[in-house]
Parts: structure tokens; C-alpha cells; sequence
């Protein structure tokens, strides 16, 4: 499907929202940077920041709740009575990735290496002689956390010379713990020489530096690809581009008091390793935050019951275009293509959350943007991953919808997609969250 083809009919987004897009992906390489990056975009309409540890109160507007790599935002109308239902959209700020150990610095043979663990379910051959950044949050002794992001190359993991690896391109073999180790330069190793380096990077003293998350990242920038620019080539798109996407489409709505549903973003961390953290999706983030708004209205369990009743998340997450070098992995009927508009996810072993409802409320939001959408099912043959779509479903009670953008190279350090599906995807989040 052309550009042109593509462009929705009704929506307030078109290719300026990739753009925009590729300037959110640069600025979040880490989870902590990416709901900074949400923060600020959303502090620009008027939202504001509430902490967990304060009361809160039912005044009407946007207000967004931080904690670590997740961000929970939501827009409450004007008038909105205590068991109005919510429309939310779940996404998760991580990405596989390299990320650094608690004694990081060691090396061997004269190299100064850095020393590092595998993060979810990386494509580690896409980490290879690639310039990489470093960047992350560091905590002081006081229990504040500074965020740093060393944007230049710094790391490289480098390949062995085919040379000493004859056998190399019939199959590539990486020791997850010999062959990752990134160096960063020459000469003897010293205990704390990286963290003392990151924290003047940061602009803290680093003998305040008590602890520290920190992830390696590639450094080159996203980038428009192909003949026409058709095409959009970048890091973490699984799942930034579903987090700018809500982000943008959560803004865009703010004011607007005549809306039936409370809009919300629900972005998570720590999705590509199962969720099971204080900031997933399997934690009670979430649950206290929408449960904690009903109440602040001065609604009852009653009325947080109604609420929940009539509450629908789409769960947006990339999925997997057809590959033109692999067709035969995926289903035969089921062939998603760049561009072509949102995937709807469907597993009947529920590793996604759709059933034939979901479908109807998706079809829906698409049909009032203009926008079209494609359906994934994975080959019976292979096994495929999942969201947070089934978790937010069974631990809430909510009636819970997968959709997401097709893309090539999931898991990769740089992933591909179709420039259009970006802005597609926002306009149908609109029409959903507006109800």
C-alpha cells in the first residue's frame, strides 16, 4: 500500500508524527529516559505530576504517575462521575539490550572491557562492531536519582576476524558470557574507573553514587530508508514506538471534556523479561492508580467495580511483518505487510488477549480514524511470544485487545518498520480512546 493510500481520512496525525518519533527514540535509550521523555511531552498540555506517597484528589484534568521505567497517565474529564469507565492504552518502555553488572570494570590482554549481562531475548549477533553509548539512571547516597546518557560512541563488542573463524557464516556461535563483554579502551583495569566516569558524565560526585542501572545502547540515528523513504530504520521501536504512539495520542486529548471514557497511558518496564517487577504489568501499578482515582472522586468499591466492568485496554506492541527471506515461518492466510496499517494479535491459547469483542472495538476505533489494520496469527507450527495484553486481563478483569505495528528484525539493536504505521497507529489510539 502506497503512502498516499495509507493516510487516514480523519485524525490529527500524519508523517510529522514519525518524525517526531524518531526524536522521542533518540532521546529515550533507556526505560528511565523514555517516561522522562512521556513526562515531558505530557507536562506540555497541562498534565501534572503526582507522587504515590501524597494524597490524592479528584480534581478534574491530566495528571501522570512515575516510578522507575514506567509511567501511568490519565485525563480525567470535567464532571466525570466516580465509576466512569476507563479506555487505556498498555505499552512497555524496555528493549533487550546489554546492560551493565554491579562491578563493572574488567578487561584482559590490555583491553579495559565493561562488564555486562544479557537483557530479554536479544538478537546478539546485531550488537557486533556496532558503536554503542552508554546511558541509564544513577542513584546517590541520598536516595536521588540522576539520569545520564553518554551519546557518543564509547563501547564496542567486536567479532572475531573470519581469519580465525573459517566456519563463521555457516553459523555463528556467541557465548552469552565470554563473547559480549564490550571494551572501551587500553590499559590496566582500576575498580570503579566506570562508574567514576559515568557519574562526571552525569554531573554527580561518584563517591555519591551508591547505585546505579545502566544499559548500553547503539548510538547511530534513526533513519528514513529506501527508494521513496518508505520505510524507517531505528533503535527500541519494540516498544517505544507503541509508547510515543499512546503518549501522543493521550495529549492530544487533553481538554477535552465531553469525552464517555477516562483516557490513560499504561507504559511498563521490564515487559521482555516477564513482567514481574514493581513497575510491570504483573506488579500493582496499575491496579492502585486506577483504583486510587475512583476513590479520590469519592467513589466507592461499588463504583471502582463499574469502572472496571466497563474498561478496554488495547495491549500495543510491535509484531512480526512478513519477512520476504522467511515466508515460510510465517501463517500462510496471514502475511502482515509495512504499512498497511495496525496488526490485530490473535492467540486462542491467549498468549494474546483478543477475542472476537476486542476485535469489534479495534475495527471500530480504525473505522472512525480512516485507518486500516491487518490481523497476525502465528504459524500453528511456531510458537508465539506475548504482551502484557493477557496479564492486564487476568490480573485486573479487563477486557483486554492486542494490537501493534508490523515490523522486521524484532529484537534487533536497530529494527525496521513502515514509515506510515507510526502515525496510523496514533490516529486509532485516538479514535479509541475518545470512545
Amino acid at each position: 500500500m502506497s503512502s498516499a493510500a495509507s493516510r487516514p481520512t480523519a485524525g490529527p496525525f500524519d508523517r510529522g508524527h514519525t518524525d517526531d518519533l524518531m526524536a522521542f527514540l533518540t532521546a529515550s535509550p533507556s526505560p528511565y529516559h523514555a517516561v522522562a521523555s512521556a513526562a515531558d511531552r505530557l507536562e506540555k498540555v497541562g498534565f501534572r505530576r503526582v507522587e504515590e506517597t501524597a494524597a490524592w484528589d479528584g480534581t478534574s484534568g491530566g495528571k501522570y504517575v512515575i516510578r522507575g521505567g514506567a509511567i501511568i497517565a490519565w485525563y480525567v474529564p470535567e464532571g466525570a462521575a466516580a465509576h466512569t469507565p476507563y479506555r487505556i492504552v498498555g505499552a512497555h518502555t524496555d528493549s533487550p539490550n546489554l546492560r551493565v553488572k554491579p562491578q563493572p570494570d574488567m578487561g584482559a590482554q590490555g583491553w579495559r572491557q565493561v562488564a555486562v549481562e544479557i537483557y530479554g531475548g536479544t538478537l546478539l549477533n546485531t550488537w557486533l562492531d556496532r558503536d554503542l553509548g552508554l546511558a541509564g539512571r544513577l542513584t546517590l547516597r541520598d536516595g536521588s536519582h540522576h539520569l545520564v546518557n553518554v551519546e557518543r560512541p564509547l563501547l564496542r563488542v567486536p567479532q572475531l576476524a573470519i581469519h580465525l573463524d573459517r566456519q563463521v557464516n555457516d553459523g555463528l556461535k556467541l557465548d552469552r558470557q565470554r563473547h559480549m563483554q564490550p571494551i572501551w579502551g587500553i590499559g590496566q583495569v582500576h575498580e570503579g574507573d566506570l562508574i567514576e566516569f559515568v557519574a562526571a558524565e552525569a554531573g554527580v560526585d561518584a563517591e555519591d553514587v551508591t547505585g546505579w542501572d545502566l544499559m548500553v545502547h547503539a548510538v547511530d540515528a534513526p533513519a528514513y530508508l529506501g527508494r521513496d523513504r518508505e520505510l524507517l530504520a531505528g533503535p527500541r521501536m519494540d516498544n517505544l514506538l507503541s509508547v510515543h504512539a499512546a503518549t501522543a495520542a493521550l495529549a492530544s486529548l487533553a481538554g477535552r471534556d465531553d469525552l464517555p471514557y477516562i483516557p490513560v497511558l499504561a507504559a511498563f518496564d521490564h515487559e521482555e523479561n516477564g513482567s514481574e517487577a514493581d513497575t510491570g504489568a504483573q506488579g500493582p501499578l496499575l491496579g492502585n492508580v486506577l483504583e486510587r482515582s475512583v476513590y479520590a472522586r469519592g467513589g466507592s468499591y461499588e463504583d471502582r467495580a463499574r469502572a472496571f466492568a466497563g474498561t478496554v485496554c488495547l495491549s500495543s506492541d510491535t509484531g512480526h511483518a512478513v519477512h520476504p527471506n522467511y515466508a515460510e515461518r510465517h501463517d500462510p492466510t496471514h502475511h502482515p505487510r509495512v504499512n498497511g496499517g495496525p496488526i490485530l494479535k490473535v492467540n486462542v491459547n491467549q498468549r494474546y488477549a483478543t477475542d472476537g469483542s476486542g476485535r469489534a472495538v479495534f475495527a471500530a476505533a480504525c473505522e472512525k480514524a480512516g485507518v486500516p489494520w491487518q490481523s497476525f496469527v502465528s504459524s500453528n507450527d511456531m510458537p508465539c511470544g506475548t504482551t502484557i495484553g493477557p496479564i492486564t486481563a487476568a490480573r485486573h478483569g479487563i477486557s483486554t485487545v492486542d494490537i501493534g505495528v508490523a515490523i522486521l528484525s524484532m529484537h534487533s539493536a536497530r529494527e525496521l518498520c513502515g514509515a506510515d504505521d507510526p502515525y496510523l497507529l496514533a490516529n486509532a489510539l485516538v479514535a479509541f480512546l475518545e470512545g
